[in-house]
């Protein structure tokens, strides 16, 4: 009963209040997105980068996209794990609270898309409470989930690659979360069609 009077009374970041007064209108944007973390745990691993793109009227937007690394130093200290990629990396690092309240920002009230997307929203929703922040209110569509429902299929899940084969998504020798974004996004507005999202 205490948690939940402190959790009534508690001050949110104001990012997260202009979050969550978006809420009013539904969204015409789709916002396709993936996570590389350190595990698959929501509790004990930590995102690494993030890879959006925003879609609009069955257009990918390259030009408004989000993308960082999120630089975990405290995490790989404290587990002894060293992660080269994310040290030496160019791309933009940014902190844990700073990569979360930018993505925030970016999302607004668009409708999720991703790959096992459950997982990746669990992960920010994880963030998202570090934060002192609620969880995520978006909608999200899981591009496996379309594809089972496209062919009716119940007893088994689907890999990225095994899906952009199926659909003859090219691959990349690039490896990273971005990469991952724009094969969701290709995958998404095939099977958008196919199933006649609007």
């Amino acid at each position: 009963m205490l948690e939940w009077i402190k959790n009534i009374n508690k001050e949110h970041p104001e990012f997260w209040k202009i979050y969550v007064s978006k809420f009013d209108k539904k969204s015409k944007c789709f916002v396709v997105f993936s996570t590389e973390t350190t595990g698959l745990n929501p509790v004990k691993d930590v995102i690494l980068s993030i890879g959006s793109f925003t879609v609009i009227d069955n257009n990918i937007i390259i030009g408004n996209s989000f993308e960082t690394i999120i630089a975990q130093y405290k995490f790989f200290h404290d587990n002894g794990i060293l992660n080269e990629f994310t040290l030496e990396s160019k791309m933009k690092k940014l902190g844990e609270p700073e990569a979360i309240q930018a993505l925030i920002e970016f999302i607004g009230n668009a409708v999720l898309v991703g790959h096992h997307v459950d997982f990746d929203v669990e992960m920010i929703n994880a963030a998202l409470e570090r934060l002192g922040c609620g969880r995520l209110k978006n909608e999200a569509l899981d591009i496996d989930v379309m594809h089972r429902k496209l062919h009716e299929i119940n007893n088994k899940q689907f890999s990225l690659d095994e899906l952009c084969e199926i659909y003859k998504i090219p691959k990349s020798d690039r490896n990273s979360s971005s990469e991952d974004a724009y094969k969701i996004a290709l995958l998404f507005l095939k099977l958008k069609s196919r199933l006649g999202i609007k």
